[in-house]
């Protein structure tokens, strides 16, 4: 008999998981209750308001900032040379006001504080700067001289990997797909603003943060000031938002800090929404080669993406874009390969789903050309070509629920029978189209800790640095601990957000929930085993137990552990006007247990309407001359609306997978992105007989090659 490594938690009355709890701070965000990191009030709280690099590449000479510190209510202006010192940190883009280097536009050259917003933000604009000007390089080519292949992209991936032969595989194929696609620089604009608020304290330093996880944090904060961890305290309780661009310390919160620091009085910044753009990460653009080979029954032989990338001069990042194609499909003969170069940019990070979101766009739309030439359904062609074992390591999946997705949700999407004839459905001056993509994304778990804590009243309150980014993080994890101690989930009190709790890994790479309900889990079951042993009444002081999952994380797993999905979309194209409308959108999702139906069908809905945005309207450029980002704010950098959105749905298998986590769940927060904008223009392209490579599918992109 197999032995059961994750056996399924009890389930407590009335509150199983998976049901639709509602979210427990949801009415202090509607009433406007929840405070945020700048909503916070200190007593004598100061503001503080940047400055950033003007020039792409350079020196500062001197920084003017007698006129600003003239004006009223101004307390001071740091710069390189009255800043405190920080030590080096681990990552450059937090060594801010240290030296006189610019590495791109936007680099922080100064800081103005003032008794009031507005007054710090006047200062900022009377401090002068002058510069010493280098030669900039800031554009991404396909044969830049600069590339070169890194060790490692994102996530610890190889920068390259070959299996097989793929040339003499692909010279050999019967049907070829070579097809490159462009991305440009994406942008993660969450609604609420990078912001801090700092004060010290007898040498004792505390932030509220925007950010997706306090404890890193506060260790970097500590690292930077020269401080003991214990010294520092960050506070992350309600965060607007991050989408990856809050997952690591961004310079604004130890800009607060040095700015408190040296006026002696706390401070708050709130990051300027145009000036985001180039300090707190970005998609990098990305151009991807894919390159198909297949026999007349749409077996794929050969498969190699090429993905050329660029990072900045201080700080390498490598979006792993290719990586995806080594999970996906049959493969006998693969090549999967980055070519990074550095350039004269701010520097790149996550943003929802990196890697999978571009990566999968180019895979899922070559596979759809394949199907083209070769005739045979899109849906046919991925069930053809579904492996045995994960193609790159030869590993069995713990579950691989996409055959299924792409069954089911080709039902519920009504995908058949589909005519598979480009630019035959007319509605007037409209032509209508379908698409579909698979997606997939893998199952990352950190190590997390937690305490579980039995009140005399009753109570349970369980205690972890969680981060709660708008998913409903604490909800679920009070479903999680309510079903491990069989008791309703309303005596279930949760503390999170905070450095000063047990510590527990950041939200992001859909891990939160896998990592954070894990260590609340075994905390649960530990302290019920305390319960079930202890005789007579609760002593005053209550029962406590800790728990950490360092050593399960550790210990790894034989298994390829991914959630899959298959998205289903219909457009429309106006002949006249070139605009893409998406008519309707269907996910399928298989992603384990899903614990919250009601956050969980919220989590896939938000990623699909982020791929609406990826396909058809959402694009940056950077100013060959200026080194910036032309789209630096909403008015120019176009986010879907509610009117882009008009039928969506979302549903999922019932995926048991006891390989995983004590919950049996999989990551939901970003694979519902992955294949969207793929979908999407696969449906464009059936729509209207066109193949257009380069995202977004603008009308003036479009309209060119419209009858």
């Amino acid at each position: 008999m197999s032995h059961d490594p994750h056996p399924a938690p009890p389930r407590a009355p009335g509150h199983v998981l998976g049901a639709p709890v509602v979210r427990r701070e949801g009415r202090e965000k509607v009433t406007g209750s929840a405070r945020y990191a700048f909503e916070q009030a200190p007593q004598d709280c100061a503001y503080a308001w940047p400055v950033p690099a003007t020039i792409a590449r350079g020196h500062v000479t001197a920084v003017h900032t007698a006129d600003a510190l003239a004006l009223p209510g101004v307390l001071a202006v740091l710069t390189y040379e009255n800043a405190p010192r920080l030590e080096p940190p681990d990552d450059p883009t937090l060594a801010v006001l240290q030296d006189t280097a610019v590495p791109h536009r936007g680099w922080f050259v100064a800081l103005a504080v003032a008794e009031t917003i507005e007054g710090a933000r006047a200062a900022a604009d009377a401090v002068r700067v002058g510069y010493e000007t280098l030669d900039h390089d800031v554009v991404l080519t396909a044969d830049h001289p600069g590339l070169y292949i890194p060790k490692e992209a994102n996530g610890g991936h190889a920068g390259a990997r070959e299996r097989g032969d793929f040339d003499t595989a692909y010279a050999g194929a019967l049907i070829t797909v070579d097809a490159t696609y462009r991305l440009t620089p994406l942008h993660n604009h969450p609604m609420e603003p990078h912001a801090s608020t700092a004060w010290w304290t007898e040498g004792r330093l505390t932030v509220r943060d925007s950010s997706q996880g306090s404890t890193p944090v506060r260790n970097d904060l500590a690292a930077a000031f020269g401080l003991p961890r214990h010294a520092v305290t960050v506070i992350s309780e309600h965060v607007g938002g991050g989408f990856g661009s809050k997952g690591t310390a961004r310079p604004q919160v130890v800009l607060a800090a040095m700015a408190a620091r040296h006026t002696g009085r706390p401070v708050k910044l709130a990051l300027p929404r145009r000036q985001m753009a180039a300090v707190v990460g970005h998609r990098a653009p990305t151009i991807q080669r894919v390159r198909l080979g297949a026999g007349a029954d749409g077996v794929i032989t050969a498969l190699a993406h090429e993905v050329t990338t660029s990072t900045s001069t201080i700080k390498e990042f490598v979006e792993q874009a290719a990586v995806p194609a080594r999970t996906m499909y049959t493969s006998p003969n693969s090549r999967t390969v980055h070519h990074v170069v550095a350039l004269d940019v701010p520097s790149p990070s996550w943003m929802r789903a990196p890697g999978e979101a571009p990566g999968m766009y180019a895979l899922e739309s070559a596979i759809d050309e394949l199907a083209v030439l070769l005739d045979i359904d899109p849906v046919d062609l991925r069930l053809r070509n579904e492996p045995g074992t994960e193609p790159d390591t030869g590993r069995p999946f713990s579950s691989r629920g996409l055959a299924r997705c792409l069954r089911e949700g080709a039902d519920r999407f009504g995908w058949r029978p589909r005519d598979p004839r480009p630019g035959v459905r007319h509605e007037g001056d409209l032509l209508i189209g379908t698409g579909v993509a698979a997606a997939t994304y893998p199952v990352l778990i950190m190590p997390s800790s937690a305490q579980a804590h039995a009140a005399a009243d009753g109570s349970f309150h369980i205690r972890l640095n969680a981060t709660d980014i708008g998913t409903g993080a604490r909800t679920v994890l009070a479903q999680i601990a309510a079903a491990a101690l069989d008791v309703p989930e309303e005596r279930v009190h949760l503390a999170i957000g905070r450095s000063d709790l047990p510590d527990a890994s950041l939200a992001g790479g859909s891990s939160g929930t896998a990592s954070w309900g894990w260590a609340v889990h075994k905390a649960c079951a530990a302290l019920g085993e305390r319960l079930r042993e202890h005789e007579g009444p609760l002593p005053a002081e209550g029962l406590t137990a800790d728990a950490d999952t360092g050593d399960e994380v550790a210990a790894g797993s034989p298994y390829a552990r991914h959630a899959f999905g298959a998205q289903f979309a219909e457009v429309q194209v106006d002949t006249v006007t070139g605009e893409v409308r998406v008519r309707r959108m269907l996910g399928m999702y298989a992603a384990g247990r899903i614990l919250n139906s009601r956050t969980a069908r919220s989590q896939f809905i938000g990623g699909m309407t982020m791929g609406i945005g990826m396909a058809l309207t959402e694009a940056s450029t950077v100013d060959p001359v200026f080194g910036d980002f032309a789209e630096c704010d909403l008015a120019s950098y176009h986010v879907p609306s509610c009117a882009d959105v008009r039928a969506i749905e979302a549903h999922w298998l019932d995926e048991e997978d006891r390989h995983l986590n004590p919950m049996g769940s999989k990551g939901i927060g970003e694979i519902g992105i992955v294949g969207a904008a793929a979908a999407i223009a696969n449906a464009v392209r059936h729509a209207t007989g066109v193949r257009l490579r380069d995202l977004p599918l603008t009308p003036d992109a479009l309209l060119p090659h419209l009858p």
